[in-house]
């Protein structure tokens, strides 16, 4: 009886959506336990992702499922169980990305494996929103990402750049390559570290294990591609300090970071246990108070639309190239990744997710920031 009594509700609730339990359509859910719906009721989106992990229920198209529910706002719908509710009160009252927690955070997810992002990646490793205009291959488009990143940091020969969360060095190698800078990169992943220097040998670009609190040198130019997600917003006013510092006077800096459109203090549940431990997307008003007195916003552009292409072509990759994994790695972690992969497409599909490149100098630069936005015709490939 309850167990009809819950189906109820989601039927309810999916049906807005244009979602049917069971039903024919690819974005349709099939439900085969039903120990599934109340997993979802009493735990939210940790129980619906731990649930997938656990084959409950299935989806031909993950992808537009999750943008049909966000599109109609249905996690909304669902009341808060006391537990979360602790758990968001927790978040205020601790900082859990205070650095020895950052290490811990940071090795959990980049630490899984260089082969799992070796066969997931393109040819450069870039694990960030690729710009997809005139491009037909992930390759094509990471590198119109990276070309237009040094452009809008206008970077000349001889500068000293400063990458920080260089990850495999993809920047550090492209921007070091085409435009000769000299290009410090920091991260907090071993593995990060150690295939980043192996990619980027004979170039001058140093790689360093640390946390950003302990910057203090100087730079041309600093670059942040995909790291502030980590940052968490107890910290983003210090992070900003530190850039600040770091920064010569007439520098550039540029922050790329997923944003998303309310304020937050806390992250998705089943994102924080399994994927991305201690992330959090900042808010364009929790940015704006970070950087208040410290800089002057000279661009800012939204590419969130890209990073649903970005992230179906890295499930592809992963899918087509499963055979070489799965002798490491079982069936639940697929199962783990695809839900990951595929549910973050869904955000940015929906527009509940956005991607920033946000362009700031410590003073304003006098006559106003430009750079060269080069015809896509022309673009690297």
């Amino acid at each position: 009886m309850r167990t009809e009594r819950l189906k109820g509700i989601f039927d309810r609730l999916l049906a807005s959506a244009g979602i049917t339990i069971n039903g024919n359509n690819p974005w349709d859910i099939q439900v085969h336990n039903d120990k599934f719906y109340s997993a979802v009721l009493e735990s939210g989106s940790l129980g619906m992702g731990e649930a997938y992990m656990q084959q409950w229920w299935d989806c031909d198209e993950l992808d537009e499922f999750f943008t049909r529910v966000l599109r109609e706002k249905l996690d909304a719908r669902i009341t808060l169980t006391p537990k979360f509710k602790l758990e968001i009160l927790l978040s205020r009252l601790f900082n859990h990305q205070r650095p020895a927690a950052a290490w811990r955070n940071g090795q959990k997810h980049y630490d899984i494996g260089n082969d799992l992002f070796e066969e997931m990646l393109d040819k450069h490793m870039t694990y960030t929103c690729a710009f997809w205009d005139d491009a037909l291959t992930l390759d094509a488009a990471q590198e119109n990402k990276l070309d237009l990143t040094c452009r809008k940091l206008n970077l000349k020969p001889g500068m000293h750049v400063l990458d920080i969360g260089c990850g495999w060095g993809s920047f550090a190698r492209f921007a070091a390559e085409r435009y000769g800078v000299k290009v410090t990169g920091i991260t907090i992943s071993p593995e990060q570290a150690e295939l980043a220097r192996k990619r980027c040998k004979g170039l001058p670009v140093d790689i360093q294990l640390m946390d950003y609190r302990t910057l203090h040198e100087k730079y041309d130019a600093i670059v942040s591609i995909g790291m502030f997600e980590h940052v968490g917003y107890k910290n983003y006013r210090t992070y900003m300090k530190v850039v600040h510092a770091c920064l010569k006077d007439d520098g550039i800096f540029l922050l790329h970071t997923i944003g998303s459109n309310n304020s937050s203090t806390f992250t998705d549940q089943w994102m924080n246990k399994y994927i991305f431990p201690g992330s959090m997307l900042p808010s364009i008003r929790q940015i704006g108070q970070a950087v208040e007195g410290l800089f002057v916003m000279e661009h800012w552009e939204n590419f969130g639309v890209h990073y649903d292409k970005t992230l179906l072509a890295w499930y592809d990759n992963f899918s087509h190239n499963w055979d070489k994994l799965s002798a490491k790695y079982d069936e639940t972690f697929f199962r783990m990744w695809k839900y990951y992969l595929l549910s973050c497409a869904a955000t940015f599909r929906a527009r509940s997710s956005q991607l920033w490149q946000m362009v700031l100098s410590r003073n304003g630069i006098a006559g106003g920031y430009a750079f060269t936005r080069r015809p896509a015709a022309i673009q690297l490939h």
